[in-house]
């Protein structure tokens, strides 16, 4: 029988397969939930849950403990599905259904985060979010989908092997953080909304989560050592962001244990960090990821029996289980006092409020979202912004000058196994699009003469159709090669072993590229592989990475490629060489060594073929200080006038003047790296401290980016995972070129900013 994560598995393959679960609401306007405390509006949440959960036996406390709550028929309480998927899109999964056809039987399909957040561009993911969120309100209210969802994934994108990097924001602990603070937003309505959530967020998988299976190292059983200073510097801060200041309605912890304890059952992560030291409150909750708390026992063996496994999850603070260990063993865990019905009490009023939070209980003329219909999904709005999010994170990493293509080039060679990819270009945790434009459909309704040939696929050793692709390519104007990862091992449960391009792609691609005929290299997939082939041949005129675009992704690409709208997207992953992979995926450390480079681009100290934040333009750009930083700052003094949180206040905003060169109109992503001498070493290559994406600047015009620096994002975090401001000399450095710079000095005393939780 398959497992929850195994059926997801089968739901992501035929997306149209999803659960037929019923929704309905609670009616408190009639018995037997009227003048019950759970309807209550004059109460908080809280206080509402608390007096609803009061009154159930424990009997029916246990059995409401797993994602498939049967609610409480005799009180009124409908069943409830905890879990629905709405990672890039509303998704197939237990918790939603998309119908055969008509009304409810799509949702718009973005782009998968990898390549969202290489738009750089943050109020357009908050857009993305809030249109998700509209769509998903409306399947609820046609009880189609629940009001919670088991989004987004923001673990750090560390190894390139990963599989699920592709649902990631990538490698940057301070990009997925500004990502996951603004698409909370988006999701859930505001910060900390009141009185309603709009839908339920959840941030996973919390945490030091992001192998799969690895040499044969499962994820359910793999044990992540992580120092105190990499977890609070690396691993941990993005779900700060979420859970701290976007305030999230809940978060769901990982199969993996962090330092010998299972995440489920670490009362250090769930306890000491996630409600002490973040704050998350009463009103918020803990899943497992699914089974993660039968795999306590059966895959870490971190106890003998399932009713251990559930007593120390409920101990360690985890509220839903995502399987039915707790539903099946809670009884026998009390009957052996290794939990306590006030624990399972209090898990409940956490899930509860928190569906009070939604207005799940209120009467729906008084709730903002209750109205949403069939007619708010899929509209035209919707339509262009996942348009707009794949043309912004397209990315443009080599160009001679052949892109964007003359007019006078009308005959195109289609080459490639995605070069009429659909479904591919969704990736995972995809639900049914209401229409996927593949490349080759793109390119015959942009009016081109398209030869269609596959040539290879994309793993695969034949080459018996290396001869009509080539053929094609020599009776051509230009070549397009559409290849890259294989999406089915880039995948949950599958790490990759090489990040090499699969099969014999490049033996055709330098085939192709031998017609001497214009040659554009496009790479999908969600991970980097290894360019230096192509990027070192000059027959191959170009190359662009398109991620998994989405249900238009295949025009986003082509009005692309033919100059009907720029790039001006920015890698959020080092392209690394393909000898990357001598250093073993279980080598959770960030700094290099005697035995690791280093990862990611903070800490790598190899060459990258292409690194972090790499970008190419269809024209060019040249900027200049307006307001650059002071020679020097009094630390003292900063910290003294800061506001609370401390890592959050203003160190200073710069501004810097963007003048197009050029005569192409295109966006401009302003990265900002801070490098420096401050604090022990070894000190990071550089780090990311603000960005922002200006929107059409015209050739030969000019437009001026504003860059807050937070304290936190100049502190340096020591080997207790405290941040402190230490004095030195230190360097801003636009772009990752390094196109402007200007130092500046930290004087005084080193002062410690934050006090990370240790674990006694």
């Amino acid at each position: 029988m398959p497992s929850p994560r195994q059926l997801l598995g089968l739901l992501s393959i035929i997306p149209y397969i999803s659960a037929q679960f019923t929704y309905s609401f609670p009616d408190c306007t009639s018995a037997p939930l009227s003048g019950n405390g759970i309807c209550d509006t004059t109460q908080d949440a809280v206080t509402r849950a608390r007096a609803l959960i009061e009154q159930l036996t424990t009997e029916e406390l246990i059995a409401n403990t797993g994602n498939t709550s049967p609610g409480v028929p005799r009180l009124g309480i409908p069943p409830y599905q905890w879990w629905s998927e709405a990672l890039h899109g509303v998704a197939g999964s237990p918790g939603v259904t998309f119908t055969p056809s008509g009304n409810f039987s799509s949702a718009t399909s973005f782009p998968q985060p990898i390549l969202m957040s290489a738009t750089f561009d943050d109020p357009l993911i908050k857009q993305v979010a809030s249109v998700i969120s509209t769509e998903a309100r409306a399947f609820n209210n046609f009880g189609k989908a629940g009001l919670d969802f088991f989004t987004p994934n923001i673990n750090g994108f560390r190894d390139p092997r990963w599989g699920r990097g592709q649902e990631t924001p990538g490698e940057d602990a301070y990009r997925t953080s500004q990502y996951v603070f603004n698409l909370v937003q988006g999701l859930q309505g505001g910060i900390d909304p009141k009185p309603y959530f709009k839908v339920g967020a959840d941030c996973k998988h919390f945490a030091a989560y992001d192998l799969e299976n690895w040499n044969g190292l499962n994820r359910m059983s793999y044990n992540a050592i992580v120092s105190t200073q990499d977890l609070a510097e690396y691993y941990l801060p993005q779900f700060q962001s979420c859970v701290r200041d976007a305030k999230v309605a809940s978060v769901m912890c990982s199969y993996n244990a962090v330092n010998g304890v299972p995440s489920c059952a670490n009362g250090y992560l769930l306890q000491s960090i996630l409600r002490d030291y973040w704050g998350f409150g009463e009103d918020r909750w803990v899943t497992s990821d699914c089974d993660a708390i039968d795999n306590i026992m059966n895959g870490h063996s971190f106890t003998a029996t399932l009713p251990e496994a559930a007593g120390v999850a409920m101990n360690a603070g985890t509220d839903v289980d995502c399987g039915s260990t707790y539903p099946n063993n809670l009884q026998a865990a009390l009957n052996q006092s290794l939990a306590t019905v006030a624990q399972i009490q209090q898990a409940l009023t956490r899930q509860y409020a928190s569906l009070v939070r939604l207005g799940y209980f209120d009467p729906a003329e008084i709730q903002p979202y209750r109205q949403l219909t069939d007619a708010d999904v899929n509209t035209p709005q919707a339509q262009q912004l996942a348009y707009q999010a794949a043309v912004e994170g397209i990315t443009l990493l080599k160009n001679d000058g052949t892109l964007p293509l003359k007019k006078s080039i009308q005959k195109l060679a289609l080459i490639g196994p995605w070069a009429n990819a659909t479904n591919q270009m969704q990736g995972n945790y995809q639900g049914t699009a209401p229409f996927l434009i593949s490349p080759l459909a793109a390119a015959v309704d942009a009016g081109f003469d398209v030869n269609f040939q596959e040539g290879t696929g994309i793993s695969s050793d034949d080459t018996s159709g290396f001869a009509a692709a080539v053929a094609a390519a020599q009776e051509a104007d230009a070549v397009i090669y559409a290849g890259g990862i294989d999406d089915s091992i880039e995948a949950e449960g599958n790490d990759r072993t090489l990040i090499t391009w699969p099969g014999n792609q490049l033996n055709l691609i330098s085939q192709l590229a031998a017609t001497n005929k214009p040659l554009v290299v496009v790479q999908f997939g969600g991970g980097q592989v290894d360019d230096t082939d192509i990027k070192s041949n000059n027959q191959v005129n170009a190359i662009i990475w398109g991620g998994y675009p989405g249900q238009s992704g295949g025009k986003a690409l082509v009005d692309i490629i033919r100059g009907a709208v720029a790039p001006a997207g920015r890698l959020t992953t080092t392209q690394y060489p393909a000898s990357y992979i001598s250093l073993p995926m279980t080598d959770m450390s960030l700094r290099p060594s005697a035995t690791s480079p280093g990862r990611t681009y903070k800490w790598y100290n190899g060459t990258a073929i292409y690194e972090f934040g790499h970008g190419l333009h269809y024209t060019t750009f040249k900027p200049s200080w307006r307001s650059g930083p002071s020679k020097s700052y009094d630390i003292a003094s900063l910290v003294k006038k800061a506001s609370t949180p401390t890592d959050l206040a203003t160190f200073d905003t710069f501004t810097i003047d963007i003048q197009n060169t050029g005569h192409v109109t295109s966006d401009y992503v302003a990265l900002l790296f801070i490098s420096g001498n401050g604090g022990p070493t070894p000190h990071p290559n550089k780090q990311l401290v603000a960005f922002t994406r200006l929107h059409n600047i015209n050739g030969q015009k000019k437009s001026t980016a504003s860059l807050p620096v937070t304290l936190g994002s100049i502190a340096r975090t020591d080997e207790n995972g405290n941040l402190w401001i230490y004095p030195g000399t230190y360097t801003l450095t636009l772009d990752t070129p390094g196109t402007l710079s200007a130092s500046f000095k930290l004087e005084g005393n080193a002062v410690q900013i934050s006090s990370f939780p240790q674990n006694s």
